[in-house]
């Protein structure tokens, strides 16, 4: 099932951190949490919204390969202006919560799954 970017951001209580992606139609069809690179650019898949507490460069380098749409970053955790900045140049979604990734992914999978 597809959900709206938005809808996500919303339930999560999410703040979006790259002002120039546009996220009004952007959907996803499911999540992959995983704080490990290599995982993640075995595992993930297109039309995916990643859940890390990562927020170097290689983050936005292993998400376009992968075909991620947006990364979110919980624990309160904001990548620095050079990260973000290459999202936006990506076109991928930059997203922070004060929860947990535990908290996060439990609410993505509900929304995915419905």
């Amino acid at each position: 099932m597809n959900i709206k970017v938005s809808e996500i951001i919303e339930k999560i209580e999410g703040k979006v951190v790259t002002e120039n992606v546009n996220i009004d139609e952007a959907t996803v069809s499911d999540g992959y949490v995983s704080d490990l690179l290599s995982d993640v650019m075995g595992n993930a898949r297109d039309n995916m919204i990643w859940v890390t507490i990562m927020r170097h460069m290689n983050v936005i380098a292993v998400a376009s390969l992968t075909g991620v749409k947006a990364v979110v970053f919980t624990n309160d955790i904001i990548p620095d202006n050079k990260v973000i900045t290459k999202a936006e140049e990506e076109g991928i979604c930059l997203i922070t919560t004060k929860l947990p990734s535990f908290n996060t992914a439990g609410i993505i999978y509900s929304l995915t799954n419905q």
